[in-house]
């Protein structure tokens, strides 16, 4: 007899060109996404990076501009993070009515140890004006949009508090091997708590400056519109709203009579999860679940489960609901907004008892 074949899930794709795939979020029970397996967004094509001679200049409202080798930036003091990173538009599928763009599932996320070093440690070399307002980061990829004429660079700005956090790194390292190109190869932004937009991949240049930056994916992209045919409201994407999925039972499967171990993930933008909750009669009562959480990983997703003994035969709407340190408890309608940001509505997932 021949050796028994493993299956193994896939990427889900998205979009070809730009290549744009999700995690199979379901499958996965390990609190580590493998790079394999890590969710892939990109705007563009990917660069054609043409030297493995790489530096990292810093520049604009700074005292003494630096220009830092790659190697220069393996020497510094490092850290490496545990960090949960969701793209803005996870879940986009799921928004009624339905919004424009790449129709994501539950899989654009994915954690990871990431290991850099800390952009503030980068700003007390250069020093930076007291009229600094924005750190902006500058990637190597590029290409054109739909709505605008000419080809524009990825560029996105942080405020300077943010830049200044010391969890905010330069990272060079996943999963403890250097950055895969199609993850950001060999520099990336890592934004703790923010949607990862923020995490700039392929970094070309540093600038501080002393107002507030108005490139596309800053003014215009990763900006929440409340009304379809207006921008009144308008604001920024920048934390992420707490959340959870529910990765078991898969939704619209079939179950026996039993015992079932109802499981998942949960994840907030700021605070920490304190409570899930499900529902097994689409949100008429809730019981706690189970967490599985580590305080001195305040990044990272909290895994949960909870033990359902399915009596009936029957059609069920289970459900899970976060609670996070801010209060904030996730809402059983997502806030619509035009282009498909933060859906953040209680998980729903429908099984059939036989």
């Amino acid at each position: 007899m021949g050796k028994s074949t493993k299956v193994r899930p896939h990427l889900l794709t998205r979009s070809i060109c730009p290549e744009n795939q999700e995690t199979p979020i379901h499958f996965l029970a390990n609190d580590i996404t493998p790079i394999s397996y890590f969710y892939r967004r990109n705007h563009f094509s990917y660069p054609n990076l043409t030297t493995h001679f790489f530096c990292l200049p810093i520049e604009g409202s700074v005292y003494v501009p630096r220009i830092f080798t790659y190697q220069e930036l393996l020497a510094l003091p490092s850290k490496t993070i545990k960090i949960v990173l969701e793209c803005a538009g996870n879940k986009r599928a799921l928004f009624h009515p339905n919004t424009y763009g790449d129709q994501w599932k539950e899989g654009a996320i994915g954690q990871a140890y990431w290991k850099g070093v800390s952009l503030t440690t980068l700003l007390q070399y250069t020093g930076v004006h007291h009229s600094a307002r924005e750190v902006v980061v500058e990637g190597y990829d590029t290409g054109p949009r739909t709505d605008m004429e000419g080809t524009f660079r990825y560029v996105r700005s942080l405020p300077l508090h943010k830049a200044l956090h010391p969890d905010t790194i330069i990272a060079y390292e996943l999963n403890g091997r250097p950055i895969p190109y199609k993850h950001g190869y060999p520099l990336r932004l890592l934004v703790p708590q923010w949607y990862a937009m923020a995490s700039v991949k392929w970094i070309k240049k540093i600038t501080v400056i002393d107002d507030a930056f108005q490139g596309p994916f800053q003014t215009t992209d990763y900006v929440y519109y409340p009304h379809k045919n207006n921008d009144v409201g308008k604001h920024p994407v920048t934390t992420m709203n707490s959340n959870s999925t529910i990765q078991q039972p898969l939704h619209l499967s079939t179950l026996s009579q039993g015992a079932h171990l109802i499981k998942g993930i949960a994840w907030t933008g700021e605070g920490t999860i304190t409570a899930v909750d499900i529902s097994i009669d689409n949100g008429h009562t809730w019981l706690p679940a189970s967490l599985q959480q580590n305080s001195a990983e305040p990044y990272s997703w909290v895994r949960w489960s909870f033990r359902w003994h399915a009596e009936k035969k029957g059609e069920y709407t289970l459900l899970s609901r976060v609670t996070d340190s801010l209060g904030r408890v996730q809402p059983p309608i997502a806030v619509w907004n035009r282009k498909g940001y933060g859906y953040n509505a209680l998980c729903m997932t429908k099984v059939k008892i036989e």
